[in-house]
């Protein structure tokens, strides 16, 4: 599992704390002058603003995408503060992370834990990674490691708080699954790095230790993420939204063991990639939560392990 570890620390020495810039979108073509001699002129050149706006609004969300906007640091892993697709700027902000990041250790297989009181304390990044704010959660909402490997903190300040103290949005959660071949960026605000690459595949079974996590997403190997990148959010870079959170990698080679995890198939046949990391889906979340981000894990649709 990716949390701070003294082998991180050495890899960081040599690799240095830079983050990796996105790289700078194509400017739009310009529009060209409304010339109103026809109908079919007026209809090329409405076509032609719309792909403008398109275009910019892609560029952004890939600025965004690029960015630490957004992202936490814990006191041993990473975060973001995230809405849901449905969520209210007046509701009480969540930050996500994993389930092995809580700061009373791993659940255990089968344990879930919900509705637990907390005073954890998170620092909100911007866009260039410095520290502006120390955001305060008053409940851990949901946290496992059963199935997959997530935590979810409410915080004492709403989206709408922090936008007007800060500047800062939050990051939506996609409610859908993600799909191979997606160009993504895992963002860590403990190092304040981004690592960049794409969707490689999903896992049937991804085991490590005495965890199982289901239908795992498999990084290409240009996101070799380290100790303490636990928890980022894995970014699609297209829409900006979150698909996932970063968990764990296989460090040495080892088979199914804890920082070596093995893929099984669904015909038991396991699968050991060395150096090849790990997130969890995100996009069951959503459905797990009603009006003012309340979790409801017996709504229509909530497929998240249950207590």
């Amino acid at each position: 599992m990716n949390k701070p570890l003294l082998a991180a620390l050495c890899s960081l020495a040599v690799a240095g704390l830079g983050a990796t810039p996105a790289a700078a979108a194509p400017a739009a073509h310009p529009t060209p002058e409304r010339t109103p001699t026809t109908s079919l002129v007026g209809v090329l050149t409405s076509v032609t603003d719309d792909l403008a706006r398109t275009a910019k609004e892609t560029r952004a969300a890939r600025a965004a995408a690029g960015s630490f906007a957004g992202t936490v640091a814990l006191s041993n892993c990473s975060g973001s503060v995230v809405r849901l697709p449905d969520s209210a700027d007046s509701d009480p902000a969540l930050v996500l992370s994993n389930g092995h990041c809580l700061e009373s250790g791993f659940p255990a297989p089968g344990e879930v834990v919900t509705g637990r009181p907390s005073s954890r304390t998170f620092g909100l990044l911007d866009a260039s990674g410095g520290k502006i704010a120390t955001l305060r959660a008053d409940q851990l909402v949901y946290a496992t490691m059963t199935d997959t490997d997530v935590s979810l903190y409410r915080l004492t300040s709403t989206y709408a708080q922090i936008k007007s103290a800060y500047g800062i949005d939050a990051l939506t959660l996609n409610d859908t699954h993600p799909v191979a071949g997606t160009d993504i960026q895992v963002v860590s605000g403990y190092w304040k790095r981004i690592y960049s690459c794409r969707i490689d595949g999903f896992v049937h079974q991804l085991k490590e230790g005495d965890w199982t996590w289901k239908d795992s997403v498999r990084y290409t190997s240009a996101c070799d993420t380290i100790g303490g990148t636990s928890g980022s959010p894995v970014i699609d870079t297209a829409t900006g939204k979150v698909i996932a959170v970063n968990n764990t990698g296989n460090e040495d080679g080892g088979r199914c063991t804890v920082n070596n995890p093995c893929e099984v198939d669904e015909n038991g046949n396991v699968t050991v990639r060395q150096g090849i990391n790990y997130a969890e889906e995100t996009y069951q979340i959503p459905a797990c939560f009603t009006t003012g981000n309340r979790l409801d894990l017996d709504a229509a649709g909530c497929t998240l392990p249950k207590p």
